[in-house]
């Protein structure tokens, strides 16, 4: 180049513009010399370490890299995003290849990841949502909830919806004709509370309490020095009087379970006793179909949202002897007796003698919250009620739509009000509403193609679907008024605002549904609820374990969140929430009471983060016995996101009759990886799940399996030992770009309602990139989700 230089000055001297040129001539030239350095290096590492198992004629995993040409990335990214992913997780060459050096990975995954990046900002490619997503049950309820201020349980009114991809809101593109039956019988219950029309004849509904409930400690949200029962949340239609009646649990024989002595029963509304009742056994203790037919109340309650607690009054606890300790769990006649008699269902009926709600103070019923939000113009004559009805109508529907309305959307709900004013103005309010909740534009989240695009053209989604997208993502529910404000007036977009927003959202109380909806489905929590462990194995398991289990796990979340601390508390925390009950379970002391509460942890008590979480443990475990193979996986799937494939077809079944059950589980698997159909899976799973098996199934620490020494050490698939669950830990937090990049991945399932595709690799990389400088600030993730392609752009059809 020097030469060069030389020569061309002898000829003539240069001008700026000619030394412009020779320079960039200069740099791409030495540019096009370091790419084809990096394709040389990369072509090596893939001839060295791939090719054996992924050639044309190998094709392992029906993978061959032997054609991929470096230069090519646009055209192969799938596959090199693969490539990418598994030299990420080290998972590639297999162990008992031949292996790169750290080194070697690192180099060869940044030339390929940075190759990847810019032909992505080049040709962006932010994936497809569908058009038509259905509400799942959890956005109808908070829709409703926010819409209405009306507080419903959907699981009562819609059947549950089917998973994909891990969430519930990806496969949700259709409405059979019976859901839309299911919808529509909804909405009109829905309606009719919300709008507080009286009707013909008292309704009832009945609560029945989980039978596994043990009822022998103080119910959260009841008042000090009571025992047991429940405390419903429940919306009084109308004011008027309401008959509240409770039924004891009984045993196969017709007894009243744990009746030995006089109970004092109570009722409250409130907060209020509205009925004290004495529960004794029959005299004779034969005929028990009399003890509890007394126990109910007829009050007058006003409309609206209202606590019904019904309990015991406490009394000094009995004493169960076991053979070690006490059991903490009583709620069978078999082997959970009960102590005392305990709740089996609350039943409500009403209202009688109802009293017609108006929103005028000077009289009528009481003026709902749900009427407040509905009736924000009422006809003070005849005359007026068509206006006042489209008033409200209109007011409705841009919240309901999520979007501007016109006059064509007015239209459909007044000829229902039309129809329906027969009866009443307000009739015709329910009316109007049952058809707007039934309405596509309600009950879809809808986002089209601009009517002039390409095919297969990356575009950005307009400012009202940003909106909605933000608020599902954030609340699982229809973005406010400021949002969708911001959104019409088309300054969502601005990358400001939108961060703003974003912020704002992730500050408002409605965003826990993060922690119950988001991670209640990728921490698997939500299994919870069918998990029942061996009732001879671990006979202190009951329905207050369970719940607490959950709480604990959705607590550390919601504390992430809102502390705004570095989402590597979900991996390694010195802090967890307990209460008593789970308090004991953990061998943790001096902790008491129902209520929940931050306890700062010594390593002495071995828990901490999700890997020691009582919820965690169960539902990665079996019935009788704890699973390495399902804890393992759910590590790779959901903290490294490297889940092995499904099996072969020609994996045989274990056979179980041939290992001795005084063996380990450790020593029992072996069988597993003994076979080569097995161990491509089980080498990768086993090894992790090994790391928790001090935790029993339902997460108490032991030292023993049997008579045998728990041996907890593992490895990665790189070789990297480790001894116990706090190895396994720290190994995490080495490679932090791996739970980060898993976690981003489940964020933008849950928020694009559809599976991850390979070019969503950049955009993850970014956010990942962008959050380390945060040291992995929970809102710089989640800012980087909203920030990113894939979130806010679409590819037309």
């Amino acid at each position: 180049m020097t030469s060069l230089i030389i020569n061309a000055r002898k000829a003539r001297p240069l001008s700026w513009s000619g030394v412009l040129t020779l320079c960039i001539y200069c740099g791409l030239s030495g540019l096009a010399v370091a790419q084809q350095a990096d394709g040389d290096a990369v072509q090596e590492f893939v001839s060295t370490h791939c090719l054996e198992c992924h050639s044309n004629t190998t094709k392992s995993g029906s993978l061959s890299l032997e054609d991929l040409d470096f230069n090519g990335v646009r055209n192969d990214s799938a596959t090199w995003e693969k490539v990418v992913h598994r030299l990420q997780v080290r998972q590639m060459p297999p162990a008992g290849h031949s292996r790169p050096d750290e080194k070697s990975y690192q180099q060869v995954i940044a030339v390929l990841e940075q190759k990847l990046d810019v032909v992505a900002a080049e040709y962006p490619r932010p994936g497809r949502t569908d058009s038509l997503r259905r509400l799942n049950r959890t956005e109808y309820q908070n829709s409703i909830r926010d819409l209405l201020a009306l507080e419903v349980d959907v699981a009562s009114l819609l059947p549950a919806d089917e998973s994909g991809h891990g969430f519930d809101n990806v496969t949700v593109g259709d409405l059979s004709p019976t859901l839309l039956n299911r919808y529509l019988l909804a909405a009109q219950k829905i309606s009719r509370l919300a709008v507080g029309t009286v009707g013909k004849s008292p309704d009832g509904e009945t609560f029945r309490i989980r039978p596994d409930l043990t009822q022998e400690e103080h119910v959260e949200g009841l008042p000090i020095g009571t025992r047991g029962g429940a405390l419903i949340s429940y919306t009084f239609p109308q004011d008027g009087e309401y008959e509240i009646q409770a039924r004891l649990t009984r045993d196969r024989n017709e007894e009243v379970e744990g009746l030995n002595r006089r109970h004092e029963l109570e009722m409250l509304l409130d907060g209020q006793r509205i009925g004290l009742f004495d529960v004794e056994p029959p005299p004779d203790r034969q005929d028990f179909s009399g003890v509890d037919a007394h126990l109910k109340a007829r009050v007058t309650v006003k409309a609206g949202r209202r606590q019904l607690g019904v309990t015991f009054v406490k009394q000094p606890s009995s004493l169960l002897e076991t053979k070690r300790q006490p059991l903490n769990s009583h709620f069978n006649m078999h082997r959970h007796p009960r102590i005392s008699p305990a709740i089996y269902q609350v039943s409500l009926t009403g209202p009688y003698q109802a009293v017609k709600q108006s929103p005028e103070s000077s009289g009528g019923g009481t003026n709902t919250a749900s009427r407040q939000q509905i009736f924000v113009l009422m006809r003070e004559t005849a005359d007026d009620e068509d206006h006042a009805a489209e008033v409200i109508v209109k007011n409705l529907l841009q919240r309901a739509y999520r979007r501007p309305i016109d006059e064509h959307d007015v239209q459909s709900p007044m000829t229902f009000f039309r129809e329906g004013k027969a009866s009443g103005f307000e009739s015709g309010i329910e009316s109007a509403l049952t058809s707007i909740l039934v309405n596509p534009n309600f009950l879809f989240r809808i986002e089209q193609d601009p009517a002039d695009i390409a095919p297969e053209t990356a575009y950005r989604i307009s400012g009202v679907e940003l909106a909605s997208r933000l608020s599902f993502f954030l609340w699982s529910s229809a973005p406010d008024n400021e949002l969708l404000e911001l959104a019409i007036r088309g300054e969502l977009n601005h990358p400001e605002v939108l961060e703003q927003q974003t912020r704002r959202l992730l500050a408002d109380s409605r965003s826990k549904s993060l922690a119950s909806n988001f991670a209640g489905q990728w921490l698997y929590l939500r299994n919870l609820e069918s998990i029942t462990p061996d009732a001879r194995l671990f006979p202190d398991f009951d329905d207050n374990l369970r719940q607490a289990f959950r709480k604990e796990t959705e607590l550390l979340f919601e504390n992430v969140q809102s502390e705004d601390r570095s989402v590597f508390d979900l991996v390694k925390a010195d802090y967890t929430f307990l209460n008593e009950r789970l308090a004991k379970h953990y061998g943790i002391p001096h902790i008491y009471g129902s209520r929940f509460r931050r306890v700062s942890l010594t390593p002495e008590s071995r828990r901490g983060g999700l890997l020691r979480h009582g919820s965690i443990l169960t539902v990665t475990s079996y019935a009788t016995r704890t699973s390495p193979v399902l804890r393992g996986h759910w590590i790779l799937k959901n903290l490294i996101g490297a889940p092995p494939g499904p099996p072969p077809s020609d994996v045989p079944a274990l056979k179980e009759v041939t290992v001795s059950d005084s063996l380990s589980v450790r020593d029992r698997l072996s069988e597993h990886r003994a076979n080569a159909a097995c161990a491509s899976c089980h080498n990768l799973m086993d090894p992790l799940g090994f790391a928790l098996e001090n935790f029993d199934a339902v997460g108490r620490w032991r030292d023993l399996e049997g008579d045998h020494p728990i041996d907890a050490s593992g490895e990665f698939a790189n070789g990297t030992k480790f001894t116990d669950v706090s190895g396994l830990e720290a190994e995490l937090l080495q490679r932090p770009e791996l739970f980060v990049r898993t976690m981003a991945e489940k964020l933008l399932t849950f928020a694009l309602g559809r599976g991850i595709e390979s070019s969503d690799g950049p955009a993850l990389r970014r956010v990942v990139r962008d959050a380390a400088v945060s040291n992995y600030r929970f809102s710089s993730v989640i800012i980087g989700i909203v920030k990113s392609e894939p979130f806010q752009m679409r590819t037309s059809r």
